[in-house]
């Protein structure tokens, strides 16, 4: 009978070192020994070494049946024991075999079982001590909160239980990228907590064969690996050691352990929905073995910690999340007015911020950018909506990375992730985070994690640390936050409907005002073509009438007099007439505002009346005036009118003075339904009236006085309440017999003004 070991021995190269076919190595580790069986119980495979335990040399024991060599009683209990279903129990099979105590684990590799025999401890624990440990355990992670908490408390009793000079929980990332996420060590050794490894320190078949044996051990990093031997009676023939406790490791990890100094490894795998979610690993210094009841109790250990991921990770992210719910309670509670200025109220809210956990938020509404926090530019932003409405068509779109959709923004922002939403009508929100520049302490350079040298492929032997600067990207947006988000853009697009639908109804409560006080002008113009323009012309007919009657006998001079009241009548008549056609014919002309600089505005109009103003004597005191948003020639008559009605109705007992005041950088006025931002008030020393009247003397054609006393139509105050009107303005008067009058105008708001909070 020809015999043969399986040894692996092709050579591991920078092109297939990510395929080293790792679990048919051919050999294993000398703490043991190895024996394959067939179905029928016939010894097919044998590692050399067998006779360091048992006094029989392996050609001795390939080919023979298993009873031959070890008797029918071990023979026996070996069946009932796979018979039982405990191949891979949690305790391995403790058995005699010619008259020596061993303890066996069982798999089975295809159609061949796989028996691995230990020495067995003279010194194990007994189950009670691991019982006692693991209750100890369970009261201690009972009163961790957080995920990093209990694999701080997992490493801790781990080492506590095994002995291992230092133990860490090992997370990976997406990549498979490492970190040690937790860490207990001896207090003389560095600590490798917040280290981070390249996804090449465990390759991809490595990291499956973790997912199908999750405990591994190596018991001397400097051991002699022992070759297994078959009959030779297959071509290719080998053995699948996935499942083995004596497996023989790669080679290059094996280097790699010793580059780093350690003795001896414990590996627990932590599998969470399938996927391998990190490692227990456990360094020795110096060689070390430990119990199948030790290891068994470490095992436990490793999945405390997966049946608790996803409870201490939801825990951990239910806090967080129960602050953004708060944020978004807070934020839908604010009693905003149902005006486009409410978005001022919104941008400037912090709950604003706090609900998705962003640096700057910006809505863009109507053309107009309402920031808060850390924002870009209005043309980066306007830059940012026409892209990803050009790119994407969905109303939500999120990164955390911008450089990937669009390169040229994140070249010069100052943002790296957003959250946007459309609200509708071409209005949007977006949140935003900044870049995260992350410093990663790596454990080594991870660009050379393996080198190649002139005596072949090693794996690094520098373990300094490496820092590496991650840029262009903002920490990720969870779940929870892109939910707050959408749920208050859907809020924010409800109130830009209620702020639509109250401009409508405001629209049409104006218009209809208007068509009110129409009808009521109509009246008025009625009335005072039937009986002030009636007057002028009765008194017209009666000269003139007498005039006719007396041709024989008047004189010239008589003549000449009634010549002269006839024109003054006249004259009245066509005042009336053109006050008339001045006033039906402002119209709402907001669409025609431009600046217009009042004090340009007053100068010519002092200029217009400097004639009147010497006659009365009049003083006119002003200060600067602002800029505001009009149409220059109603301005014009604006003031004319104002300071024509003041010095009508100027007081005989002083000289008349008019004092001109405004407010010099633009405010919030408050009125009713309407914000106003600029003011300029013209006071005067006349005979001022009764403060009941303040409405109705900007009603036309409305006189306080007769017209034997003042004269003038009841046309000039409310022409310029028909001005304001025009240009969305208003206008107010404050009266004091016998002290003055104050004229009050209001100015609407410009949108590039800068407005102070509502």
């Amino acid at each position: 009978m020809k015999i043969k070991d399986i040894v692996n021995r092709d050579i591991v190269t920078l092109t297939n070192c990510e395929h080293e076919p790792i679990h048919i190595p051919g050999k294993i580790q000398p703490h043991g020994f190895l024996i394959g069986v067939t179905s029928n119980w016939k010894i097919d495979f044998c590692t050399e070494n067998i006779a360091a335990y048992l006094n029989l040399l392996h050609t001795e024991v390939l080919g023979k049946d298993f009873k031959s060599v070890f008797g029918t009683e071990a023979e026996k209990q070996l069946l009932e024991y796979i018979n039982e279903d405990k191949i891979q129990d949690v305790f391995p099979l403790e058995i005699s075999l010619l008259g020596k105590l061993f303890q066996i684990s069982i798999h089975k590799s295809y159609d061949i079982y796989v028996l691995e025999a230990e020495p067995q401890f003279p010194d194990k624990e007994k189950l009670a001590d691991v019982y006692t440990q693991t209750i100890q355990f369970v009261t201690q992670m009972n009163n961790t909160k957080s995920l990093k908490d209990l694999c701080a408390l997992v490493a801790q009793g781990t080492r506590e239980i095994t002995g291992y000079d230092r133990v860490m929980i090992y997370r990976f990332d997406e990549e498979y990228n490492g970190e040690v996420f937790a860490e207990s060590c001896r207090e003389d050794l560095e600590p490798f907590l917040g280290l981070h490894y390249p996804h090449t320190d465990i390759p991809a078949q490595a990291r499956e064969l973790y997912i199908k044996n999750q405990l591994r051990l190596i018991v001397d990093i400097n051991y002699e690996p022992v070759p297994i031997y078959t009959v030779d009676d297959k071509e290719n023939k080998n053995l699948d050691l996935s499942l083995s406790i004596l497996r023989s490791t790669s080679p290059i990890h094996v280097e790699y352990l010793k580059n780093m100094g350690v003795g001896a490894t414990l590996t627990i795998s932590l599998i969470h929905h399938d996927r391998l979610w990190g490692l227990i690993a456990c360094h020795h210094y110096s060689e070390k073995n430990i119990s199948p009841e030790i290891r068994l109790a470490a095992k436990l250990q490793g999945q405390f910690i997966t049946s608790q991921i996803d409870i201490r990770q939801s825990n951990d992210e239910n806090i967080n999340a129960h602050k953004s719910i708060l944020a978004l309670e807070q934020l839908t509670s604010i009693d905003l007015p149902i005006k486009q200025e409410s978005l001022e109220i919104v941008s400037e809210a912090p709950q604003l911020l706090e609900l998705c956990n962003a640096a700057g938020v910006s809505i863009i509404s109507r053309g107009k950018i309402y920031k808060s926090g850390i924002v870009p530019s209005d043309e980066q932003i306007t830059e940012l909506i026409e892209g990803i409405n050009a790119k994407f068509s969905n109303e939500i779109f999120t990164t955390h990375k911008i450089s990937d959709d669009f390169p040229e923004l994140a070249q010069n922002s100052n943002f790296a992730g957003i959250i946007y939403h459309s609200l509708g009508n071409n209005d949007h929100i977006i949140w935003y985070r900044p870049e995260t520049i992350s410093e990663i302490n790596w454990g080594g350079d991870p660009e050379k994690s393996i080198i190649k040298d002139s005596n072949g492929l090693h794996p690094r032997n520098s373990f300094n640390i490496w820092k590496q600067i991650v840029k262009n990207k903002s920490s990720v947006w969870k779940q929870y936050e892109i939910n707050a988000a959408i749920q208050y853009a859907h809020a924010l697009h409800n109130q830009l409907i209620l702020i639509m639908l109250s401009e409508e109804e405001e629209k049409y409560r104006s218009q209809s005002e208007i068509l009110k006080e129409t009808n009521s002008e109509l009246e008025n113009i009625n009335w005072i073509s039937t009986h002030d323009l009636q007057e002028p012309l009765r008194k017209i007919q009666l000269i003139t009438s007498k005039m006719l009657s007396e041709l024989d006998v008047i004189s010239t001079d008589s003549i000449s007099n009634s010549l002269q009241r006839v024109s003054k009548s006249a004259n009245r008549m066509s005042g009336l007439l053109e006050d008339i056609l001045k006033y039906t014919r402002i119209k709402n002309t907001r669409d025609t505002l431009h600046e217009v600089d009042l004090n340009e505005i007053l100068e010519s109009t002092i200029k217009e009346m400097s004639e009147a103003l010497s006659e009365s004597n009049a003083v006119i005191e002003s200060e600067n005036l602002p800029k505001i948003h009009a149409i220059g020639f109603l301005m014009r008559q604006l003031f004319i009118n104002i300071l024509q009605n003041s010095l009508k109705y100027a007081s005989v007992e002083r000289q008349p003075k008019i004092k001109i005041t405004a407010s010099q950088e633009p405010v919030i006025i408050h009125d009713k339904y309407k914000v106003y931002c600029h003011w300029v008030r013209f006071s005067d020393n006349g005979i001022g009236f009764e403060q009941k009247y303040a409405e109705s003397i900007f009603k036309v054609f409305t006189r306080l006085h007769t017209q034997e006393h003042y004269t003038g139509s009841g046309v000039g105050l409310a022409l310029c309440k028909k001005i304001m009107q025009a240009v969305g303005g208003d206008i107010h008067a404050e009266g004091k017999p016998g002290e003055g009058t104050d004229i009050v105008i209001y100015f609407p708001c410009d949108p590039e003004d800068t407005l102070l909070p509502i």
